[in-house]
């Protein structure tokens, strides 16, 4: 396929002089290939430049005419006839010839060449697939709508009428189709193409897909062409394997795909299965990956997993000598480091090569800064392997697995440490003070922790009511500080859910064995948690006042204080702080960000007095932005509803008289529609607060 990157290189960039000079060249050819001649055909048949080389196409023939593969030379007039645009003499006879040839024995063959075109041969582009089509439309055959319908069942078919009824997928009700509209937007399906078993026997290829799954998927690839994991489940979820079982069935195939010879699995989750056109034994995978010397820690990586999913390889003596070389050349000509060092060992040992082990542990002897060195290993079955040799070669093994008990990532190995250190129960609980002191140096690890101590049976260092109540204050502080960092978003929301799961059976379970004034203490740093919704905040203070009703009492007291929080405004004073809200975020800000860029650019930075000025107007925005964002969400308009006209309050119009005898007249507002020269009181202002509750007549 010397010419296809050429031809589609042109097609690409709509390149229709340079493609045609191509096609020229290429058709004065002497080696014909057909898959070729297909593959270019087809790539020129979805492109702009169809309709313009459909006068040129016919140039192929005395090429096809070279071609043995009865199949494949079939394929490709179909795509010269899909093209032609001439309607010559010549070419209606060699489409005539080819399907008289071809359906020789069918009793309605001229019939049928009326009907494509052939017998008036005024126009008969597309005439091969047409007639393919016509020979399809027989009852309970199935067809493709390229228009959306998707798979269709025909039902009926009239060569009097010229037209025939079908059932669709994706449409309610039988369907009439004119031949000449079905030449247009339907494709024939065979009975064991993937989308006419879905349609016709969902049932069967549920079957199919449960007792061998590998084959479903080999054939909807070899059907539908490269899919993606997602794109596999839109095919598959719901309308073949029912989307409750999804989860499960694909886990299991997926495992199964990669050993499959004949998929390519990808190594992306973006990237496409594809089906070979051969088997490809995995050895000759590996090989083929390994020629494109990838460095030493993909080398490690991709043999290991090869090893862990394909052990049966290792029968095949060539095989493992050829890896034991490779694993021989990476130790003595690549300069590598120890923890890759310990990995080839690793590997020399899983192919039973001879003294690896006292290598082994001759490197783990010699070794300083054995916690790095497990760190820097990626495969936790590797890591564990090390730990185990580290136990039994050093005598400071437990100060290693407690260094190493917070700082590694996975929480696989970090299970693995903690049942190796749950023997050393004090040095353990040690350890784990820490946590408690500060929950904020390794907040993976605390989230971890408290996971494990929750669970009904935990026998663990601080899975006592007074450990789960000091986990659970820390938790709070954790999340507090956590919704800070952008870059524990994921650890947030895990805390999250973990509070409210089970209609906060977590939160139910500790206030069952907490004191009151640990429960206290609970709802106050609940309340710093910006994180928690109000709806979350008032549930947790319904469950505290359920285990200690006293806090109950004192939160309607509370809630009685708090009204006096509101910011009172009228319908204009809130639009009015709106509208500066918006100003502020919308405007200035973006104009102030333009200031701080060219003032960036003057240079020097630490002498550069625009650049501190646009930095200090920045802060008095985002600080003014706060503010007002703050109280606008504790504002409430206020209503005639709302004014209490027996005694003083918000809303009311104030008439008293002072020292002097001046009649004076007062209106108290919220702070927003203050305006001390109209005599309009803010109701916060100290004058307004000293006569609020005030009645008539009072002084």
């Amino acid at each position: 396929m010397a010419y296809l990157k050429d031809f589609r290189e042109r097609i690409q960039n709509n390149d229709y002089p340079g493609f045609l000079k191509i096609w020229e060249e290429y058709c004065y050819g002497d080696q014909p290939d057909g898959l070729e001649m297909v593959a270019v055909l087809e790539s020129v048949k979805d492109s702009d430049l169809a309709y313009h080389f459909g006068k040129h196409v016919e140039r192929i023939l005395p090429l096809w005419r070279e071609l043995q593969d009865i199949k494949l030379a079939h394929d490709v007039l179909r795509l010269v006839f899909d093209l032609q645009t001439t309607n010559s003499e010549e070419l209606a006879d060699l489409a005539t010839e080819h399907l008289k040839a071809k359906y020789e024995n069918d009793p309605l063959l001229f019939e049928k060449l009326r009907l494509v075109g052939l017998r008036n041969r005024e126009t008969f582009q597309s005439a091969i697939r047409n007639f393919e089509l016509l020979s399809h439309m027989k009852p309970k055959n199935f067809v493709f709508h390229t228009g959306g319908w998707g798979t269709g069942e025909i039902t009926e078919v009239s060569l009097v009428r010229e037209e025939l009824t079908l059932e669709f997928e994706f449409v309610i009700g039988p369907k009439q189709f004119s031949f000449e509209k079905a030449f247009k937007v339907l494709t024939p399906l065979g009975s064991e193409h993937f989308f006419a078993k879905r349609f016709g026997n969902p049932d069967l290829l549920e079957k199919e897909a449960r007792e061998n799954s590998n084959e479903v998927i080999r054939m909807l690839l070899k059907d539908l062409g490269p899919k993606t994991a997602f794109e596999i489940k839109e095919e598959l979820c719901d309308l073949v394997v029912p989307a409750e079982d999804w989860n499960r069935w694909w886990q299991t195939t997926r495992s199964k795909l990669k050993k499959d010879t004949k998929i390519e699995c990808p190594k992306e989750l973006k990237l496409p299965f594809k089906l070979l056109e051969k088997e490809v034994p995995h050895e000759v995978a590996l090989h083929k990956a390994l020629e494109t010397k990838p460095n030493v820690d993909a080398t490690i990586q991709m043999i290991y997993t090869f090893l862990r999913d394909f052990p049966e390889t290792l029968k095949d003596v060539e095989f493992k000598a050829s890896l034991e070389a490779r694993f021989n050349h990476l130790l003595q000509e690549e300069p590598l480091g120890d923890h890759q060092k310990l990995q080839v060992f690793f590997l020399l040992e899983d192919l039973r090569s001879p003294n690896i082990e006292k290598q082994i542990q001759s490197l783990m002897q010699a070794v300083h800064n054995t916690p790095e060195i497990i760190r820097k290993i990626n495969l936790i079955g590797f890591q564990k392997r090390a730990l185990s040799f580290i136990r039994s070669l050093k005598k400071d093994w437990l100060d290693i697995f407690l260094d190493l008990f917070f700082t590694v990532d996975s929480n696989l190995l970090r299970d693995f440490l903690l049942i190796e250190l749950l023997p050393s129960e004090e040095l353990l609980k040690k350890k784990l003070s820490t946590l408690l002191i500060h929950p904020l140096s390794f907040p993976e690890v605390f989230l971890w922790y408290f996971q494990k101590i929750i669970e009904k049976k935990s026998t663990l260092p601080f899975a006592t009511p007074d450990g789960k109540n000091r986990f659970f204050e820390g938790l709070f502080i954790l999340l507090d500080f956590l919704e800070k960092k952008p870059q524990h978003r994921d650890l947030t929301k895990k805390i999250i859910s973990l509070i409210t799961a089970d209609r906060y059976k977590l939160v139910r379970d500790i206030l069952s064995h907490s004191s009151v004034q640990e429960v206290k203490e609970y709802l106050l740093l609940s309340t710093k948690c910006s994180s928690l919704t109000d709806h979350d905040i008032k549930i947790l203070h319904s469950l505290g006042a359920v285990a200690h009703p006293s806090i109950g009492k004192m939160r309607k007291d509370k809630e009685t204080s708090s009204s006096e929080e509101l910011i009172w405004s009228t319908q204009e004073g809130f639009q009015k702080t709106q509208a500066r809200i918006q100003e502020i975020a919308t405007i200035e800000t973006v104009s102030n960000a333009k200031e701080i860029e060219v003032a960036r650019a003057h240079g020097d930075l630490r002498e550069n007095a625009e650049f501190k000025a646009a930095l200090e107007k920045r802060e008095r925005l985002q600080s003014e932005l706060k503010f007002l964002s703050d109280q606008i969400h504790r504002a409430r308009i206020l209503t005639p509803n709302d004014v209490i006209i027996d005694e003083v309050n918000v809303g009311c119009v104030v008439r008293c008289t002072d020292s002097k005898g001046e009649h004076l007249r007062y209106t108290l507002l919220g702070p927003w529609d203050a305006d001390p020269e109209n005599r309009i009181l803010s109701f916060q202002s100290k004058f307004a607060q000293a006569m609020k509750g005030k009645t008539v007549g009072a002084s």
